[in-house]
């Protein structure tokens, strides 16, 4: 999954549920269809939220995980 091009990254450590998802979802709308947004975190919450997102939105979820007390999530915008 290193080899994906990542159109914007969004900083959102530090920040509780649910800042994460909103910032994706701005990040998201600033991106062109098929291009990806990765999304660094620290609520432990934003693992459920973000699968919640890309179901809803259908935005595919490509990446979702954890390196220490960060939680990294890549979405490729579909829509």
């Amino acid at each position: 999954m290193q080899d994906v091009e990542v159109a914007a990254r969004i900083d959102a450590k530090g920040m509780a549920c649910p800042m994460p998802v909103i910032k994706a979802k701005k990040g998201i709308q600033a991106v062109e269809l098929g291009q990806v947004v990765e999304v660094e975190c620290t609520d432990p919450g934003s693992i459920a939220d973000f699968k919640a997102f890309a179901n809803s939105t259908g935005h595919e979820l490509l990446l979702s995980e954890q390196e220490g007390a960060v939680f990294r999530f890549r979405l490729r915008r579909a829509k």
